[in-house]
């Protein structure tokens, strides 16, 4: 288990959507990063870092200058950690590497300021949505992860541009609520974990939830989305003085 020392900083982001085709959002997120992240001893990135990925051999100058980011700041000492959205469930270990960063699992346990805590994307918790869930599972087999891979470059390029437009057709089809996490799966998942704390991102839907299930009281903190049209955008720093967004 990854375990953040009391008199330690740690910052977490998600829901990026870094693409060339969004510079300015880009912009705001090296900004964010380069103010914020020297300050705090770990540095967690949840998911959905880019927009589209279709393999680390995809990389374009972006991408490149995102990971020559992350590896600058491992070299000043901050640990690196990285987890797989839905947008980006093929990022792999070699990115990782080139960031000089760990890949963790989805969900993955954490001890913050002395608290169990649970990391996620967000999108397994999303129960309702029973046409995602259904495509979840198929890619993220590995079987079919390997058969992808294996297909040209310019193909899965092609099939990833596919895919995020059919992905923005489905959402005007299925209502809020299908799309944003399903309570009880909340509950069930932090319960099975031995944790009463989550902090995930790809809803879009950034607050800081308390509820109580049988008894136990839970909390549910959502990051925020990056978007420079629409001024949106916010890491969470958690220290031993204060739970805080910046940007």
């Amino acid at each position: 288990m990854i375990e953040v020392a009391p008199d330690e900083s740690a910052l977490f982001g998600s829901d990026f959507h870094l693409s060339a085709d969004d510079p300015q959002t880009a912009e705001r997120v090296f900004s964010a990063l380069a103010r914020h992240a020297p300050q705090c001893a770990h540095l967690f990135l949840l998911g959905d870092l880019f927009e589209v990925w279709v393999g680390d051999d995809g990389a374009d100058a972006l991408a490149d200058r995102f990971s020559t980011q992350l590896r600058q700041l491992a070299d000043q000492g901050v640990r690196i950690w990285l987890m797989q959205g839905n947008r980006d469930f093929l990022l792999g270990p070699s990115f990782a590497a080139r960031c000089k960063a760990q890949l963790i699992d989805d969900p993955c346990p954490v001890i913050l300021q002395g608290r169990a805590a649970l990391l996620a994307h967000g999108d397994a918790l999303c129960t309702d949505d029973i046409a995602y869930q259904q495509w979840r599972s198929t890619c993220r087999n590995p079987a079919w992860q390997t058969a992808f891979l294996a297909r040209p470059l310019g193909e899965r390029q092609q099939m990833g541009r596919q895919a995020r437009q059919a992905s923005e057709d489905g959402k005007r089809e299925r209502t809020e609520a299908i799309m944003d996490v399903n309570p009880a799966s909340v509950a069930s998942t932090l319960q099975d974990a031995g944790c009463a704390w989550l902090i995930h991102g790809h809803t879009h839907r950034p607050a800081d939830h308390h509820s109580t299930v049988r008894g136990q009281a839970f909390r549910r903190t959502v990051l925020t989305d990056w978007s420079a049209a629409q001024a949106r955008g916010g890491l969470l720093r958690i220290s031993k003085d204060a739970i805080e967004t910046v940007g």
